[in-house]
């Protein structure tokens, strides 16, 4: 059978005669009918009850008209998607992001999607508050949070890489206070606390650690010199001696490898800071932004953090110090 065959006997269904078929097809009534008398011999069926006032299915008739369907619909959507691919990609994109992964990581990342795809805009917000992406028309965030609640029942949620926080301390705090030997000895040293992104009563000086591989979680109570809203003031103290810290390791990557800190209790973090992709729903989303999800999986999947520094600090000057 070819596509023409599936066509013609949907069109002889659709219309209930011959002659309205044909017109529909824009061909003679007599090849409708040649055509037609040439597939019932080939498939060995008949597949139309032909009288002087209906043409009407029989049961194999309806059954290959309800695959000639589906089988065209894939031819239409194979063509639809292989002409988009022609094309070269446009358009705006819309997007959210935290300030310290949007600067950091995000941003050299989007520099370079946007180098293989000229023609497509993108459009950042940084923020530490997640926007309604649906009425305030962003195509979608990427996000250090999984999102509960209503939302995340109206929104896709796709992981695109792994985190995971992580206690530091400088050498030089380790060299005059020494390294705590277990979880509990935290209480015991000067703890750096940062207050972000959190919801109403969360207790910020409590931190629950999990060891490799093990689920069960181990809290502790933690105290010290410095509490505060911004992750960079508390880093700059950490690095400076002033205590330990849990932080992310994309945020303190550029520290960890020039080792200005390092990592305290090895075996522990707190796994709760994946990097995700956030989208209103959509049934078909836009090809610009297939392309973006593609490119951001294969950027961050392997989460280049743990073993290499963040383009902003490869190039920046001596001396200077990348953004959180």
């Amino acid at each position: 059978m070819e596509r023409s065959d599936l066509e013609l006997v949907l069109a002889v269904r659709d219309h209930g005669s011959l002659s309205a078929a044909a017109l529909s097809l824009d061909v003679a009534p007599p090849v409708v009918t040649k055509r037609l008398a040439a597939l019932e011999a080939q498939l060995g069926q008949r597949l139309f009850q032909r009288t002087t006032r209906r043409v009407s299915p029989t049961a194999e008739g309806e059954t290959v008209c309800e695959r000639a369907l589906v089988l065209l619909q894939g031819f239409t959507a194979l063509e639809a998607e292989l002409q988009e691919r022609k094309a070269e990609p446009t358009g705006l994109i819309r997007l959210a992001a935290t300030f310290g992964f949007g600067r950091l990581w995000l941003g050299p990342a989007l520099a370079n999607f946007q180098e293989r795809y000229p023609r497509i805009e993108i459009q950042l917000q940084l923020t530490e508050q997640l926007p309604d992406l649906v009425l305030e028309g962003y195509d979608g965030a990427i996000w250090l949070w999984e999102v509960e609640g209503r939302q995340a029942a109206q929104w896709v949620s796709r992981r695109l890489a792994r985190n995971q926080r992580v206690l530091v301390a400088s050498p030089r705090y380790i060299r005059q206070h020494g390294a705590p030997s277990s979880v509990e000895a935290l209480q015991t040293h000067a703890c750096l606390i940062v207050r972000e992104n959190g919801n109403a009563g969360q207790r910020f000086d409590v931190w629950t650690l999990h060891k490799d591989r093990d689920k069960t979680p181990t809290r502790v109570r933690v105290h010290g010199p410095l509490s505060s809203n911004s992750g960079e003031l508390v880093r700059d103290w950490c690095v400076e001696g002033r205590g330990i810290m849990l932080r992310s390791l994309w945020d303190i990557a550029p520290q960890l490898a020039s080792g200005q800190l390092v990592r305290v209790l090895p075996g522990y973090a707190m796994p709760d800071a994946d990097i995700h992709w956030l989208a209103p729903y959509r049934t078909d989303s836009p090809r610009r932004i297939r392309l973006l999800i593609d490119f951001l999986l294969a950027q961050f999947q392997d989460a280049p953090w743990r073993t290499t520094p963040p383009a902003a600090s490869r190039t920046a000057p001596r001396g200077s110090r990348p953004a959180p």
